[in-house]
């Protein structure tokens, strides 16, 4: 195992070098400079388009594929993989989070708007698409060969990475810390609850993330708060501590240049990594939940898909870092994970709620999770192999990954998530850059209509 682990972190490294991360931040730059700082201006038009009704060809409510992505997304990321990011990169890692999700809202937000535009039906007629319809379509066949790298890529990181081994060994190992269950009790009620509901399709596992994201996210922040708001006094020193550890090299054990440029590379290297990890802009997996939307407009998803990003890593993942750096438990080197959080919470909330909180949180948001990942997963093998046919072996074999999940390591699990999650990436970037007059023309149309329509009403109301 101590090879398997060694071979893997070497691979992570590589990945996850500078040309990775040069893209994507460069990506999430681009689309930020060349459409206006839109994660900003239009951000309280995104939030009202979340609400608003419209009919069009989808399969499910624009509303019911946030909150799929948001299933996706809101997983153990954003407790277990924050802890292992502040335990690896230091406090500094947090302010590369937050980095990663400002920029990356608009990489968000052109994955959304790609994945309506070029989106396809299946030989069921239900919706297909995601990044490998919209490199196909939108780039040219002569692009096929990096669709079809996105697809697996996207297959492989569902079945070994972000949608099982670190979502089930996080519930089994919170569930057997705070309740005492046997792990073998747990993997089998997750992997039978996870066949219930993915054999369902995208309408059963929308269904559940709609009733569950919303009021799990509510609980966790609002403990999360109540923790932050009594411990207010070392907020400041706590933000202090995150900009230091993000530069200067004080941050660094050790102190010496050499180890002060590691230092920084790491923080940012698992900042960013953690942070796509938990809000999956550039991924490329939450188009393809996004091209599921009834909607006719492909610049209302786009900002719709936005929000994600906020939700995730601004909102729950800021939460988790501050209670975890506040608490002074982070110079503990023998907690980590999910121990690390929930003693984090526990420290600031009274007769072990902090337990409850996380244990309640990690069982459902990786729930979720699993519940997303097996439709990504399903869709890229549907790409790969033209029928739906495909569609029902690989559920049987998602679920057998789930079944063994509980009995891997820790390290190596994340380890193989972060290397397949930027795999998945980098053909899903470049596709992005590539259509990125794409991208822009339709914003600007859209904005540009809605200008114009509210100047129109502007006047009739002035006759």
């Amino acid at each position: 195992m101590d090879v398997l682990t060694h071979v893997l972190a070497k691979i992570q490294t590589a990945v996850w070098g500078p040309p990775t991360l040069f893209l994507l931040m460069g990506t999430g730059l681009f689309f930020t400079i060349a459409l206006g700082g839109l994660q900003v201006v239009k951000f309280p038009r995104a939030l009202k388009c979340i609400f608003e009704k419209e009919d069009g060809d989808g399969d499910v409510s624009s509303f019911a594929t946030l909150c799929t992505t948001l299933a996706a997304c809101i997983g153990t990321g954003s407790i277990v993989g924050v802890a292992t990011a502040l335990r690896i990169g230091g406090p500094g890692a947090l302010f590369w989070m937050w980095v990663s999700a400002i920029l990356g809202m608009t990489t968000k937000y052109a994955e959304g708007l790609l994945a309506i535009k070029y989106r396809t039906t299946d030989e069921n007629g239900e919706i297909a698409g995601g990044p490998m319809y919209y490199i196909q379509n939108g780039l040219g066949d002569k692009f096929k060969w990096l669709a079809k790298l996105f697809a697996f890529f996207g297959a492989v990181t569902a079945l070994l990475g972000s949608g099982t081994f670190p979502q089930v060994h996080a519930i089994t190992e919170s569930v057997s810390t705070s309740f005492h269950l046997p792990v073998l009790l747990v993997g089998a009620i997750i992997t039978i609850m996870t066949a219930v509901v993915t054999l369902g399709g995208i309408k059963s596992i929308s269904k559940v993330a709609e009733f569950i994201v919303p009021f799990m996210a509510l609980f966790f922040v609002g403990g999360s708060v109540l923790i932050l708001v009594w411990n207010c006094k070392v907020i400041p020193a706590t933000f202090g501590r995150i900009f230091a550890c993000a530069f200067s090299k004080e941050s660094v054990l050790g102190g010496t240049a050499g180890t002060a440029v590691i230092s920084f590379m790491t923080a940012m290297r698992m900042g960013v990594a953690r942070g796509v990890y938990t809000n999956e802009a550039g991924l490329g997996s939450s188009p393809i939940v996004a091209a599921a939307a009834k909607t006719n407009s492909c610049v209302k998803q786009g900002l719709i898909s936005m929000t994600s990003v906020f939700f995730t890593t601004i909102v729950v993942c800021t939460m988790t870092g501050l209670v975890v750096i506040s608490s002074g438990l982070l110079d503990n080197s023998e907690l980590s994970g999910s121990i690390l959080v929930t003693e984090a919470y526990n420290a600031g909330l009274p007769i072990n709620i902090g337990t409850y909180l996380i244990s309640f949180g990690l069982i459902f948001f990786a729930f979720t999770t699993i519940l997303g990942w097996n439709y990504y997963g399903e869709r890229c093998i549907l790409y790969l192999t033209g029928t739906t046919k495909s569609i029902k072996p690989f559920k049987i074999i998602y679920i057998l990954a789930i079944a063994i999940a509980p009995f891997m390591t820790l390290d190596p699990i994340w380890m193989l998530a972060d290397i397949t999650n930027a795999l998945m990436g980098i053909p899903n970037l470049i596709a992005l850059l590539g259509l990125r007059k794409v991208v822009i023309s339709e914003t600007r149309k859209y904005f540009q209509v809605k200008e114009t329509i509210v100047a129109a009403e502007g006047i009739q109301e002035l006759g």
